[in-house]
């Protein structure tokens, strides 16, 4: 009996720390809320990231792009790709994307290093899914994306606004070089 308590209750807490960590990594931001009527066949395609916090896993990355695409299992194909200017090299990483509820509420949860998936919320996206804003699970993380490598200015404007509403310092934004 000993031995089973002494197997059973650390892989029983390891199982139950999982599952906690892993329900509160895909949260959306306190006042953020995803885009509804959303259309993940329009989402789909490349994006070139705009604007970021200075994240460890893009330290150092300009020429930053995603890719999304439709998994057979209907899951999304995540492609991010950037240059290292420093180490001058491409860097790529692929992940999946599902959504948390709906496939038309824009809640979806991304994992580049399974079992451990975070929030990605496509908090405004224009009509024509040029432009989008998107959230990860708490004020950390931010991403402003475009279909081309520029944004106009009323769009920057907008999502800035919404960005400091919801308690973003978007003042700390790295603004991505697209020059290769």
């Amino acid at each position: 009996m000993k031995v089973f308590q002494k197997i059973a209750v650390p892989v029983s807490l390891g199982i139950i720390g999982l599952l906690i960590l892993n329900s509160c990594s895909v949260g959306i931001p306190e006042g953020a809320t995803a885009v509804s009527n959303f259309n993940s066949e329009k989402y789909l395609g490349k994006w070139y990231e705009i604007a970021r916090f200075d994240y460890k896993f893009e330290k150092n990355m300009d020429n930053v792009t995603a890719e999304y695409s439709q998994n057979p299992d209907g899951s999304i194909r995540v492609q991010n790709r950037g240059y290292n200017y420093v180490k001058k090299e491409w860097k790529e990483s692929v992940g999946e994307a599902r959504f948390v509820n709906d496939k038309t509420e824009a809640r979806l949860k991304v994992s580049f290093f399974k079992p451990f998936w975070a929030g990605y919320n496509v908090i405004d996206i224009d009509d024509d899914y040029q432009y989008a804003l998107v959230s990860g699970n708490n004020v950390k993380y931010l991403w402003i994306l475009s279909r081309t490598k520029e944004i106009p200015e009323n769009i920057k404007q907008r999502f800035l606004t919404k960005a400091k509403k919801i308690g973003y310092q978007t003042d700390a934004l790295i603004w991505v070089k697209h020059n290769l």
